[in-house]
């Protein structure tokens, strides 16, 4: 731990027991780190908790945000939890020289198999027909649902999560085409996936599956316009970020019978159900109860499935990120940052007469 204090303190948030119990183990007998762990998310009101730690670990519930930063003076590493970092003001770290560094290939499988799970469970009905035979009622009337082989998949986004979701759909017999700014010729060559541009993607997929970065250029990628562009037949899936996807658009599609089913994994106004334990409704902004309001009737309608953001959510891939998380710690303070995101850290000058 060149340059640095001779004990590291490292506070992570938002960790269940058994997450709890995987982080103690992974800095038991590690000389030279103290790890406090806490159960709920950081948030402004309890950043005090850490207020002296070089070091924090923290899931997408948590917030960093430039006012939560400024109580935590010493902090040098964010160690976030996710492949995304949306919930990180990386403007900020880069003005204080923090790095931030995330888990980038965790849930490569995990997550695709959550998406391709929540096609079948759109395309054959589960929803109704497990809420039906919940009440006693076997009749199969209004049950039928759609093959999938020989249907189209249009993925938005061919990295990793995208790359693996391609040889699933590939295997189950279905076209797929994708949009992406960086087209993977390994996917054509392998699962003969086309790539077109958006628009055309929308006209032609059945099922449309999301699997980009939340950015200024994804905000809305999905909104009203490019809904009316899709099959009213069509299949919604979003396991990336909420806010790539207008939330209000897809409740008014679904209203008016344009779009097949939905199912959203992570979603705008998320934060209102998923978080009220930690933060309370107060705190929630009229936009945010505005986008909860449009996602309850979302969940109202038998063509719609929401999930509380736990595409990520296996034991193997909870381990993969918590022990990734350790060695990033690890690694940054040893004096070699790995994983770092967004021009986050500049490895400071050796001072004259050597390395520290």
């Amino acid at each position: 731990m060149r340059g640095y204090a001779s004990v590291v303190k490292v506070v992570f948030f938002g960790l269940d027991e058994h997450e709890q119990e995987m982080i103690q183990g992974a800095f038991a007998g590690k000389r030279g780190y103290a790890a406090v762990l806490y159960p709920e998310p950081l948030t402004e009101e309890n950043a005090s908790l850490a207020r002296d730690a070089d070091g924090i670990g923290v899931f997408v519930s948590s917030h960093v945000t430039r006012e939560v930063l400024t109580l935590l003076p010493d902090l040098k590493v964010i160690a976030v939890m996710s492949t995304g970092f949306d919930h990180i003001d990386i403007a900020a770290c880069r003005e204080r020289n923090i790095a931030v560094c995330n888990v980038p290939h965790y849930g490569d499988t995990t997550v695709a198999e959550f998406a391709f799970g929540l096609i079948l469970a759109l395309a054959r009905r589960f929803r109704p027909m497990f809420a039906r035979v919940e009440r006693g009622d076997f009749t199969r009337t209004e049950l039928t649902g759609m093959d999938l082989a020989g249907k189209t998949l249009g993925l938005i986004g061919t990295g990793h999560i995208g790359s693996h979701l391609a040889r699933l759909a590939h295997g189950a017999d279905m076209e797929v085409i994708a949009y992406d700014l960086r087209p993977n010729p390994d996917l054509t060559k392998e699962y003969e996936v086309r790539y077109l541009d958006l628009d055309d993607l929308l006209r032609e997929a059945d099922v449309i599956s999301l699997h980009v970065p939340y950015t200024k250029a994804t905000h809305h990628l999905i909104d009203a316009a490019r809904l009316r562009l899709v099959k009213n037949s069509a299949l919604l899936i979003n396991t990336s970020r909420g806010g790539v996807v207008d939330t209000g658009a897809v409740a008014d599609a679904l209203r008016e019978g344009r779009l097949g089913g939905v199912a959203l994994d992570t979603f705008e106004g998320e934060q209102v159900w998923i978080e009220e334990e930690f933060q309370g409704p107060d705190e929630a902004s009229a936009d945010e109860l505005r986008d909860a309001l449009a996602s309850f009737a979302i969940l109202h309608s038998d063509r719609a499935i929401l999930s509380p953001h736990n595409a990520f959510n296996t034991r193997g891939a909870v381990e993969r990120i918590i022990a990734t998380s350790v060695e990033n710690i690890e690694a940054f303070f040893s004096g070699n940052p790995q994983n770092v995101v967004g021009g986050t850290y500049r490895v400071p000058a050796a001072p004259a007469g050597g390395a520290p």
